[in-house]
Order: C-alpha cells, then structure tokens, then sequence
C-alpha cells in the first residue's frame, strides 16, 4: 500500500517553496498576504501540480500541517543565530532529501534571497534540480552575506521590479534574468464603498522602515488646508506608541485614526472606500499593497517608484514637501478620479513564474 502511494506521489510534478516564514493557518490572513495570494493562485491554475512549502523560522513551532490544503513543513527555527541556525539548516536539508525521494521535483523556488537561497542553491545544485530565488526588496540592500556565499548566477534570479533589478546590479553586480511582479487577486475585492469617507490611507506593519511619523506629518500640513481631513492607520508593531504620542502632540485624534492590524479582506474594503493611499516606506521592492490599493480606487502617492514605466493613478514623490504637495493637488482637483486600476493580476505571475521550470 505504501509503495502504492510512493508511486503516485512521483507521478505528480512537485515545486518546493521554501521561504523564512508562512501562515500558521487559514485564518491568518495578515501574514505575508503577497505570498498567500500567490500560492492560491498556483494551486488554483495549475491543478494539478503538487506544491509543498517548507519554512524555516515561521511558526516557531516544527509542525507539519496543511494551509487551503496545501502541504506546509514548519522547521520552527524561531529567527536563532549560529548554531541553533546551522541545525536549523541540516534539518532543512534532510527534509528536501526525504521530499525529493518521495516526489518527482521539478525544482525549488526561494522567496527572498537569504537562508532559503543558500540552502537552496546548494541541494538544487547537489541534485541537478532547477533552483531560481524571487528577490523581493529587502534582501538586495547592500550588506546580504549570502550573494557573496552563493554567487548567483542572473539567469537563477527572479527580481520583482525594475528598482529591486537595478539594485542588485549595483550592490551586487548580478543583474536578475527575470522580473515579474506581485499582482492582486480581484476575486477579493468587494462591490466597493459608494462614497469614499476616508481621505488617506496607510495599512503595514508599524516598524521604522514605514516611517509613519512621516504620515503624521503630512496629515498634520493637509490639516491647515482641510481641517476635518479623515486618515486611518492599520497595522501593530513596535511603534504604535510612539505614533499615537505624535497624534496627541500635534492635536489629530480627530483627523488620524490608528487601528490595529486588521484582516486582509478588511484592508481592501477600507481602500475602496479611501481616496488616497499613502505609503511612507523608505525602501520597498514593489509592496503588494500598492497594487491593491490601486485596484481599490485610491490614488497612490509613494517615496517608492517600482517600474521603470509609469503606472496610472501611481505618483511616485522624492521628499516630504514633494508628498505633501502632490496630496494637495489631488484633493484640490474637482472630482478625483478613483477608478480601479489592475495593474497585475496575480495569474500573470504565477504563469511566469511556472515557465521558468518548463
């Protein structure tokens, strides 16, 4: 009967992802939304292909167990360095060789380029299996050890804009033979709000690098021109206190409202009914949240320019003043325009992603 099994389970093409972290279950819909959305939509468009994911640090308990009925190996690193890390690793490595005995591996696909990449690269390179890694943003700032222990080659590298391919040339000498972006799933997205009661929106976790002290200052400078100005802040980390102290200091607890962090499906609905969407982020790849909130009829102001061509209803700004202006413009024009805007859907990257292993 095993055997039986066994047998099946080689008949079926399997692409391993492996990647730092991943939903502990299906109600967790705020963690790594982009890589939820992408994984349901492989599954969705290739049926029958048989997708695994193993995790490295995230849950930070080792537990296999299935997410919208996909298989997840959790290692439960917990984020631990030296050699805590390097057990971590070997577990990883015996895991890969017991998943590429039992199925017929086209390949493995790392997202970001960090532990999953080096792992990666090594037991794809050890088993003659294809290996690409999906550079996501982060991990092309200068100071990643692992391009100097992997030594890419471009044509293995997976970039997911135009900016984060630049990067990696610059930092790292290695231009990525590939770039695809994130996209949406507009199968989330409701019939939308009939009038638009919230005037900025920012949603992300509330860390330095999303500098929303800088979102406070550009509502408390719109607040002289419009006075019952409506923002929202969803999203919890380390600096909700320190946010909600400068909402108090500058007298916004009318106009800047912090929730916490909210479920996926509740942050689309509040981009259809948000006339802007704000991201004050110093450094990004290409956050999924840009393209949603552009399907959600927001205009998007944003220190980030992605894509080398311009995207409609997206303003990319150098510079506080610069944002601060480019909102006042738009809330000065007659009837903003607030149509949905599909950029990509996410189809198009898991169609591109898949060509890569044929």
């Amino acid at each position: 009967m095993q055997r039986n099994l066994d047998s099946m389970s080689r008949q079926h093409k399997t692409l391993v992802i492996l990647s730092p972290g991943f939903p502990g279950s299906d109600d967790d819909t705020a963690c790594l939304p982009m890589q939820q959305i992408f994984v349901r939509s492989l599954k969705q468009n290739y049926p029958s292909l048989n997708i695994i994911i193993v995790t490295f640090e995230y849950p930070f308990k080792r537990s296999d167990y299935t997410w919208n009925g996909i298989p997840v190996i959790a290692l439960g690193g917990r984020n631990r360095n030296r050699l805590p890390r390097l057990r971590n690793w070997a577990r990883v490595w015996q895991c890969l060789n017991k998943l590429n005995k039992q199925h017929k591996l086209i390949g493995l696909l790392s997202l970001w380029f960090d532990e999953c990449a080096f792992v990666g690269h090594y037991f794809a390179r050890r088993h003659r299996l294809k290996h690409f890694s999906w550079l996501l943003g982060q991990d092309v700032r200068p100071g990643n050890r692992y391009f100097k222990w992997v030594r890419p080659s471009g044509e293995s590298l997976i970039a997911l804009s135009d900016f984060v391919a630049r990067e990696a040339y610059q930092n790292y000498g290695v231009s990525p033979g590939n770039t695809i972006s994130n996209g949406i799933d507009t199968s989330l997205f409701g019939a939308g709000s009939t009038k638009r009661d919230i005037d900025i929106l920012g949603a992300g976790a509330l860390i330095p690098l999303k500098q929303y002290d800088v979102f406070i200052d550009v509502v408390k400078f719109l607040k002289e021109f419009f006075p019952d100005i409506n923002t929202v802040i969803c999203g919890k980390g380390p600096e909700k206190e320190k946010l909600q102290a400068l909402i108090c200091e500058n007298r916004l607890e009318n106009n800047v409202t912090l929730l916490d962090e909210v479920p996926h499906m509740e942050v689309l609905s509040l981009m259809q009914r948000s006339k802007v969407f704000l991201h004050t982020s110093n450094y990004e790849g290409f956050a999924s949240v840009l393209l949603e909130a552009l399907y959600g009829g927001a205009q998007v102001v944003s220190f980030v320019k992605p894509m080398d061509s311009q995207i409609e209803h997206l303003h990319p700004v150098n510079g506080l003043i610069e944002m601060c202006h480019k909102l006042l413009d738009i809330f000065e024009e007659a009837k903003p325009d607030n149509q949905p805007v599909l950029v990509y859907p996410i189809q198009h990257a898991a169609s591109s992603i898949m060509q890569l292993y044929n």
